[in-house]
């Protein structure tokens, strides 16, 4: 939690934060994923100064229990003086033991946001989803709870100013915005309506801008004009064996080399990230096999 402190900017984990919507569907499946389509609504997260501090967090974690659908766990909250903002005992359940900061006893309006990351822990442990290393596993979280439909409470808890900050979870503002912006393409809805915070909304406009990109990157269809030129470059390299070996392999697209059956080109899907290969030949129409996104290509 970034209090009064730099808030950290740009996109330093975004290869973590694709593997991370790639994992959600390979353990979820497309139609588990489907099934949040609704984000959980601010009115039932709400929290006023004068709702009791002990009641209104269980109310909210019942509320974000019910959104990520675990009946029969119950969160247990309590605040004390800590570090982080808010940590949770991984037991076997059925009840489970948040605390927050106690800095939430007067920012009451952040809670919700808070309780949706540590009750997604809850929610990944059932799973059995996790990522190595306590930096990945958090931003693991953070895309989870974001991905499925909770995660704009976390973005509209971040406030900047001249004067003070607020940030809570470990991606940057324009990842979450990023992975917000995916899920709005995806279930067709519009999160920027709920933000209170005017630095939320901004992140939120460059996590847009960043998703788009994705759908612009050879050799889907709708690739501008430069990137249709890199990419015809890059196919004639391809082609030919002695210049195939100098080809970057980590780029947004990559080649099969000449001599292993037909040229083909792999690339990362717009929606879930998980790599396609599809045949050299012009004009394909690939599907993706883990979110079921239909891609024009223009191979």
């Amino acid at each position: 939690m970034a209090n009064g402190g730099p808030v950290e900017h740009g996109y330093p984990h975004l290869e973590t934060v694709r593997a991370a919507v790639t994992a959600l569907y390979r353990r979820l499946s497309y139609d588990t994923v489907r099934t949040f389509s609704a984000s959980v609504a601010p009115a039932d997260v709400a929290f006023c100064d004068t709702d009791d501090l002990y009641l209104g967090a269980q109310r909210v974690a019942h509320e974000l229990v019910r959104h990520y659908r675990l009946p029969d766990a119950r969160m247990i909250v309590s605040f004390r003086e800590m570090t982080h903002a808010a940590s949770v005992e991984l037991a076997a359940g059925p009840e489970y033991f948040i605390e927050l900061n106690d800095r939430f006893r007067t920012h009451r309006r952040d809670i919700g946001a808070a309780l949706a990351h540590e009750v997604m822990h809850v929610y990944l442990h059932r799973l059995g989803l996790s990522f190595a290393g306590t930096r990945d596993n958090e931003i693991l979280t953070d895309t989870a709870t974001t991905y499925l439909g909770a995660g704009w409470l976390l973005l509209d808890a971040y406030r900047e100013d001249s004067a003070s900050s607020q940030k809570l979870g470990y991606l940057t503002p324009e990842e979450f915005g990023y992975v917000l912006a995916k899920r709005a393409l995806v279930f067709g809805e519009d999160p920027a309506v709920w933000f209170t915070s005017p630095q939320a909304y901004t992140a939120y406009v460059k996590g847009m801008a960043r998703a788009r990109r994705d759908e612009q990157q050879p050799p889907l269809s709708a690739a501008g004009w430069a990137g249709r030129r890199r990419y015809a470059r890059d196919r004639r390299h391809a082609q030919d064996p002695r210049a195939a070996a100098a080809l970057a392999v980590d780029g947004p697209y990559s080649f099969t080399p000449v001599g292993r059956g037909p040229l083909r080109v792999s690339f990362s899907c717009p929606t879930c990230h998980q790599r396609i290969r599809v045949p050299v030949r012009g004009r394909v129409r690939a599907r993706c096999g883990l979110c079921r996104t239909v891609l024009e290509c223009d191979t």
